[in-house]
């Protein structure tokens, strides 16, 4: 995202690795947050076999970029779906039955990840999954919501995997906008390419509320957004479409049934990791015993509400490095 890959080999253990140089990585405020925030929360999340595991952060000599040393994923998401009809319906259940466990843990432990989309879900040749970028990822504990929320400020992912809530800028949200993106990811997965393409924001809220059932007035008041009403009143919706029609007629029932109950407007009534982990989709995965979940929850060492200023970053992550 904001650095370089490369695949290397660990001279000690003779392993293959990815390396991501970050470049400058303290070069600003937003930057160094996202530094710290990558690194903090995979050491937290790393020994969850669906979340891709840091190795080593190593500190360049100029002490400006940092390298980051992961496992090494042979593909992402993204360029698997790109090169079309590679998976079957069992893979596909599969990959997203592991993207709920991920987002069980993570959740767990209450934080939301923000960013989840096909480029960061890596897979190797066995169709195992590990989620990646944790660069926008927030504790849920240390989000302060009286402060005009700057949480929402520095929202930067990807705009076809946004909820509603985040797209109508929202003054509160929940663990509800991952299931939202893994929502729009299973529909990739269902249809081959991009479910929800929008060119803007409001395009971005236009294709959705083209396919997913009207909200109610409770539900639009339940946004606590300023212009939400205004917006979503402007829109006419002329040509309705449903999800039967988009999809390929051979999508299995329950993979529609599963989408439908994640993409959901209201952000409250969406599946949460944990139920959807019980639905029949992935049901013939489904085994309470291998999907962990945290006691605790996981807070960064700095203030994570507001930037702080690059030296504090800076200092910080080399005192726990």
């Amino acid at each position: 995202a904001y650095g370089i890959v490369w695949k290397a080999v660990d001279r000690r253990t003779g392993e293959i690795v990815a390396v991501k140089k970050i470049f400058d990585a303290f070069r600003n405020r937003t930057d160094a947050q996202r530094t710290f925030r990558e690194i903090m929360f995979l050491q937290e999340f790393g020994e969850h076999p669906n979340i891709i595991k840091l190795l080593d952060v190593i500190r360049a000599q100029n002490n400006k970029d940092i390298y980051l040393v992961f496992e090494s994923m042979e593909t992402d998401l993204h360029a698997v779906i790109k090169k079309g009809n590679l998976l079957k319906d069992i893979h596909k259940c599969y990959i997203l039955y592991q993207l709920l466990k991920a987002t069980k843990f993570i959740h767990s432990g209450n934080v939301i990840h923000r960013d989840q989309k096909p480029s960061n879900i890596l897979l190797d040749a066995d169709c195992f999954v590990k989620l990646c970028d944790f660069g926008l990822a927030r504790s849920l504990c240390q989000m302060n919501e009286d402060q005009g929320n700057p949480a929402l400020t520095e929202y930067v992912a990807t705009r076809w995997y946004r909820a509603p809530e985040i797209l109508l800028s929202s003054r509160s949200y929940t663990k509800g906008v991952d299931m939202w993106s893994i929502g729009c990811i299973l529909g990739e997965l269902l249809l081959g390419k991009p479910l929800f393409p929008g060119t803007s924001t409001v395009n971005q809220i236009e294709q959705i509320l083209r396919v997913i059932p009207a909200p109610s007035p409770e539900d639009i008041l339940a946004m606590q957004s300023d212009y939400r009403a205004s917006v979503i009143n402007r829109m006419s919706f002329r040509q309705r479409v449903t999800f039967e029609e988009i999809l390929p007629s051979s999508t299995p029932l329950p993979a529609l049934d599963l989408l439908k109950k994640l993409l959901v407007f209201n952000p409250d009534k969406r599946l949460t990791a944990e139920e959807a982990l019980q639905h029949p989709y992935v049901k013939r995965f489904h085994c309470p015993a291998r999907e962990p979940s945290l006691d605790y929850d996981v807070i960064l060492p700095l203030a994570d509400d507001i930037q702080l200023s690059v030296a504090e970053y800076r200092n910080k992550l080399y005192e726990v490095l």
